[in-house]
């Protein structure tokens, strides 16, 4: 009688053991991909608003593409570097955190900054109204006229308005695209500009848009690429930092803007601005 009592009991708490690991991993999903993402807490588990737990955890998450040169990308020795890392890494230190970069795809960045993942995105974001009413915006660090880039043998594309019916590719969602799809292009979605500039020299697509520096990096690196600037925007986009919206990010964005405007006013954003493009881009 007793055995089959202690048999019983055994099986009791197997399966109690059982059922109770199975809830904790339902809880707690892994993901590989991203591990330093796991541990940040959601907002509502921590005290304060946005600012006052990055301070408390000495951490602010910056998420970035680190395939987009001059603004981040890696190095030969596989060092994150660029125009954005750095000026990221000037908001860290005046916040008086350490900046953890987070590397992924455009829309996945996004998507983690709404989630929550991730504090802020730097990667040369254009201000634009729809962002506008998604995301709270930093001053602008930078300011951008966007080039059209065709092959070095087409002469058919000499302004945005000739756009039209032509294949073109950039980062589905970018500032690129939409403006390109405004001008009515066929545009195919890529992964980062390196594959953009393949299609273009594969004579797979007729034009890119992007960034006026992003091109003369490009060309610095790839001197003999048979591409050329076929027209420019008049107007220069507004590049920023954006964070979530509303009360949780307000005493983030206040001294993320300090933070800005203090290497504005030391000098430092034109400095990192020569250095990796050539010009001062801090300057409308």
């Amino acid at each position: 009688m007793k055995k089959h009592r202690w048999i019983a009991l055994g099986l009791t708490a197997v399966l109690s053991l059982s059922l109770f690991a199975g809830c904790a991993k339902e809880e707690a999903p892994q993901d590989d991909s991203k591990p330093q993402q796991e541990n940040q807490s959601a907002p509502e588990d921590q005290e304060g608003d946005l600012l006052q737990r990055i301070k408390a955890k000495g951490e602010i998450v910056v998420a970035m593409e680190g395939t987009w040169a001059p603004w981040t990308y890696h190095d030969e020795s596989d060092a994150l570097v660029g125009y954005d890392v750095e000026v990221a890494q000037g908001i860290a230190d005046y916040l008086g955190v350490k900046a953890s970069f987070v590397e992924g795809e455009w829309d996945g960045l996004l998507a983690g900054l709404d989630a929550g993942r991730y504090d802020i995105m730097v990667n040369g974001v254009d201000v634009t109204e729809d962002r506008a009413k998604k995301y709270d915006f930093s001053t602008p660090y930078a300011y951008n006229r966007t080039a059209v880039v065709v092959g070095g043998d087409n002469n058919e594309i000499q302004s945005l308005e000739d756009l039209k019916g032509k294949n073109t590719a950039n980062t589905i969602s970018s500032t690129y695209a939409e403006l390109a799809e405004s001008y009515g292009a066929n545009v195919t979605g890529v992964d980062d500009l390196n594959q953009t500039f393949e299609l273009l020299l594969t004579g797979r697509i007729d034009a890119t848009l992007n960034a006026e520096a992003t091109y003369y990096d490009y060309m610095k690196a790839h001197p003999d690429a048979n591409v050329k600037i076929a027209a420019l925007t008049e107007d220069a986009t507004h590049v920023a930092v954006p964070m979530r919206k509303g009360e949780d990010s307000a005493s983030l964005l206040e001294e993320v803007n300090k933070a800005l405007e203090d290497m504005a006013q030391s000098g430092k954003l034109s400095e990192l601005s020569e250095k990796y493009f050539g010009a001062d881009i801090s300057k409308n």
